[in-house]
């Protein structure tokens, strides 16, 4: 058991934080995560700042609110004037802590490293070629810090957007092996993948449990 993750952003292991919960309605699942429609209903909104530009997507954290837990996993950015430390649950979620009538519960949140997890996926963004591309990964059990291409220099770290894809602008290393870092500094390799834009391929990898 480890909690150092030399990578986390403001999300750290280890940690307790203090908030507000509020809740709303999913729909059909989608979020600024841009994972797409799910029938997942134990997920949640991040506030902006602790959203990170999407570094807390996927991420599961456990809350707990009047000697009542649950888990979900980050799909969503709440915006202002969501505040620090506040997580939007989906309806379903809010209810297992209090009647949707209260509307408005404290809550202590903390990061958790599920036990269980399918391996991870990785999907290309509508209109990627090999000429430009925004590659996103799915299904990792813990947050991710970074996602880097291989190309004829060596690694190149894409920059993330707040919709969760990291995107090479020229195309560099579009198609090329992808190297998957976590919060806490393991690395995975996936061999190069066809760039097949909206199909999520799977990986056979996964992060290890903290």
């Amino acid at each position: 058991m480890t909690t150092t993750a030399p990578a986390a952003g403001r999300i750290r292991p280890g940690t307790t934080y203090d908030g507000v919960a509020t809740s709303y309605d999913v729909g059909n699942g989608d979020g600024a995560c841009s994972f797409g429609p799910t029938d997942d209903v134990m997920t949640a909104a991040m506030n902006t700042a602790d959203y990170e530009t999407a570094k807390a997507c996927g991420a599961y954290v456990s809350v707990h609110a009047g000697g009542k837990s649950i888990t979900v996993r980050i799909t969503n950015e709440c915006p202002a004037p969501c505040a620090v430390g506040q997580l939007d649950l989906s309806r379903q979620a809010f209810a297992k802590l209090a009647p949707l009538s209260a509307g408005r519960i404290p809550i202590t949140w903390s990061l958790l490293s599920p036990a269980a997890s399918d391996t991870i996926s990785i999907r290309y963004k509508t209109g990627s070629t090999q000429y430009w591309c925004g590659i996103q990964a799915i299904g990792h059990r813990n947050p991710l810090a970074r996602l880097e291409v291989r190309t004829s220099g060596g690694w190149l770290a894409l920059t993330r957007t707040g919709y969760n894809y990291f995107l090479s602008e020229q195309g560099t290393g579009c198609g090329s092996e992808i190297r998957l870092t976590d919060i806490y500094g393991e690395q995975l390799t996936v061999p190069a993948l066809a760039v097949r834009p909206d199909v999520a391929q799977q990986t056979g990898l996964q992060f290890a449990r903290h």
